[in-house]
């Protein structure tokens, strides 16, 4: 299993970003998917999260609103929109694999039902 994540930068109060992940090694279109930040200050947070299929895409508070999860099953990506960017984005950004298993459509919001994470792209925002 190979995870890329692309799209991170340098980016001011209020401006946006795409991050991108390409995934290999496991049959993408199976498995939900999910963006995962980490920072020295906050650890990991789980930031979006979406199912296998068409129609499941779950946020956490902090991100609602003003990020937009979406993959593209027969291109073997996942994205991230992000919108009105703050400060507190500041932080690398993970995709990451569902784990296998009878819940691995599904998203969850725990950090540990992920067992394939990518080496993540820095967001910094900052004026």
């Amino acid at each position: 299993v190979q995870l890329v994540e692309s799209g991170g930068d340098l980016v001011q109060p209020g401006g946006s970003l795409r991050l991108s992940c390409g995934a290999s090694g496991f049959t993408f279109s199976s498995y939900a998917m999910s963006w995962i930040r980490h920072s020295p200050g906050k650890g990991l947070e789980w930031v979006s999260g979406i199912n296998s299929s068409v129609g499941g895409t779950y946020y956490a508070a902090s991100g609602k609103g003003r990020f937009t999860i979406s993959r593209e099953n027969a291109q073997i990506t996942l994205s991230l929109q992000m919108n009105s960017l703050k400060a507190e984005d500041t932080a690398v950004y993970c995709c990451a694999k569902r784990r296998r298993g009878l819940y691995g459509a599904t998203v969850s919001s725990a950090v540990s039902d992920y067992d394939y994470w990518g080496q993540g792209t820095q967001v910094t925002v900052s004026s």
